[in-house]
């Protein structure tokens, strides 16, 4: 009982930290049904935003709220600033893998690490990227 009680607690402290760091975001319309890690979201309006001060945290969820998803990603370079806010996936086939996330004026993007998922995917693959432009949330 106690162990219960202490996992609801601190589910509700993490709940409560995301929407107290959730800061602006970045907001698509995906034309295309998508994977993040195991789970494949339905096409539709998402919108990723940071849940932590760092901004390591993220998380993308449907504009209904019906799906989220926590991200880790790492931070990636371009050399140059993005001109566009944008979202980057990975094609394999039929099949689109969220891959980066950039902000218009930024040199530093995030990239999500190929899941397993992907890399067995990518095996019978040549990937090819496909950039969604995004607003700024």
């Amino acid at each position: 009982m106690k162990k219960q009680l202490l996992a609801l607690v601190g589910l509700g402290l993490m709940l409560a930290t995301i929407s107290a760091y959730a800061q602006t975001g970045v907001k698509a319309n995906i034309p295309f049904n998508f994977v993040v890690d195991k789970a494949t979201l339905p096409a539709g309006e998402y919108i990723v935003q940071s849940v932590s001060t760092s901004g390591r945290a993220m998380s993308i969820h449907s504009a209904d709220r019906k799906f989220t998803r926590l991200l880790l990603p790492l931070p990636c370079s371009s050399g140059k600033a993005a001109e566009k806010t944008k979202m980057v996936f990975h094609r394999y086939g039929n099949q689109y893998f969220l891959a980066q996330i950039w902000t218009a004026g930024n040199e530093i993007g995030s990239e999500l690490p190929r899941s397993y998922r992907e890399k067995e995917v990518a095996m019978d693959y040549t990937p090819q990227n496909v950039v969604v432009v995004a607003t700024l949330r």
